[in-house]
C-alpha cells in the first residue's frame, strides 16, 4: 500500500479532515448529523452483454481460477473510488473527512444453510499496485473465502463480538458507548477500526448469490461507511430500440445507498455515470492500478 499521509492537526487515523469547505458544508453536518437520516437511494439496471463477453474470454485463458460478475463489480467500484475521491469520503464527529484507504466490507457464508455461520470480510485495494484491479480484489476475496470455508477460521471482528458478548448488558452498553465516543473523538483504539466493517469505503451485499433482487439497503450511524451497495440476481429483461423492436437481454441490478451529505448530485450522476462506463468496458480493468484511466465521461 501507498505511504500514509502524514497527521496534521485535526487528522484521524483512518482519514485526513477536510479543510476548505463552504459555509453551507461546514453546518451541513451540525444541521443533519446522523448519516442515517440523509441516505440517498440509486437503483441501477446493468446490462450483462459486455462483461459476459469479457468473463468468457478470461475464464477460457484461466478456466482454474474462475472471475465473476462479482469480481469485475468489485473491481469498477475501486476504479471509480480511485478516480472520484469524494467517494471516500466519511463524515464523524460533525467534520469531514478523506479516507486514507479504499476498503470493501462483505459477508460470506461458510455454507449456504439456515444456520451456516457468517463471516465478515474487509478487502483493501491498492491503488499503487502492478496488478489490474480486478485481479487485487479477486486474489484477496479468494484467499480469504478459502481461509474461513475449508481451514474453518474465524474473521477478527467475529472473535472481538463474541468475546464482547460474553460480558454483562451494562458493561456492553458502556464499551459500546465508549467506542462510539473515542470514535467520534479520533478514531477507535486498538486499531479496532480496521476490523469493524462500518469503517470501510463500500459495504457491499451480493444478494444475487442467494437468488435475491437488489433493492435499497440502509446505511448505520455507528461506524464511518457513506456508501452501501446491494447487487442483485442476474435475469432476462425487454429492451427497445428506437424503432420499438424488442429484444431480450441479461441485466444485473445495482442498488446503491448513499451518504447524500459527501458529495453533490451532480458528482454522483457523473460518478453513476463512470460506473456504467467501466461496466460497459471491463477491458479497462485489465489496466495495471497504479495506471491512470484517459476516458472522457
Amino acid at each position: 500500500m501507498g505511504k500514509k499521509p502524514r497527521l496534521r492537526r485535526g487528522d484521524r487515523a483512518d482519514g485526513k479532515l477536510v479543510r476548505g469547505l463552504d459555509a453551507m458544508h461546514m453546518f451541513m453536518p451540525l444541521m443533519l448529523p446522523n448519516r442515517a437520516d440523509n441516505e440517498a437511494f440509486i437503483e441501477e439496471q446493468i446490462e450483462l452483454t459486455p462483461i459476459e463477453l469479457y468473463l468468457a474470454k478470461k475464464n477460457a485463458a484461466n478456466p482454474e481460477h474462475r472471475y465473476t460478475f462479482f469480481h469485475v463489480i468489485l473491481a469498477a467500484f475501486a476504479r471509480i473510488v480511485q478516480l472520484r475521491p469524494r467517494m471516500n469520503r466519511f463524515i464523524i464527529g460533525n467534520r469531514y473527512y478523506d479516507r486514507n484507504d479504499i476498503s470493501f466490507s462483505l459477508i460470506a457464508k461458510k455454507a449456504f444453510e439456515d444456520d451456516g455461520d457468517e463471516s465478515i470480510v474487509i478487502l483493501k485495494y491498492d491503488p499503487a499496485s502492478d496488478k489490474p484491479a480486478i485481479d487485487v480484489l479477486k486474489d484477496k476475496l479468494c484467499d480469504f473465502v478459502y481461509s474461513i470455508r475449508k481451514k474453518d477460521l474465524t474473521d477478527s471482528s467475529t472473535d472481538i463480538l463474541e468475546t464482547l458478548a460474553k460480558l454483562p448488558m451494562f458493561i456492553r452498553r458502556f464499551v459500546i458507548f465508549f467506542l462510539r465516543r473515542m470514535d467520534e473523538k479520533g478514531g477507535l483504539p486498538f486499531g479496532l477500526n480496521e476490523e469493524d466493517p462500518f469503517h470501510s469505503t463500500v459495504f457491499i451485499s451480493n444478494l444475487g448469490s442467494i437468488k435475491l433482487q437488489a433493492g435499497y439497503h440502509h446505511l448505520t450511524n455507528w461506524g464511518t461507511n457513506s456508501i452501501f451497495v446491494v447487487v442483485g440476481e442476474k435475469k432476462i429483461t425487454p429492451f427497445f430500440d428506437d424503432k420499438g423492436k424488442v429484444s431480450l437481454r441479461p441485466v444485473l441490478s445495482l442498488g446503491l445507498t448513499l451518504d447524500e451529505r459527501i458529495a453533490d448530485g451532480y458528482y454522483f450522476s457523473r460518478t453513476m455515470k463512470l460506473m456504467k462506463l467501466l461496466l460497459q468496458n471491463p477491458d479497462l480493468l485489465d489496466i495495471p492500478a497504479k495506471e491512470a484511466l484517459t476516458i472522457d465521461y
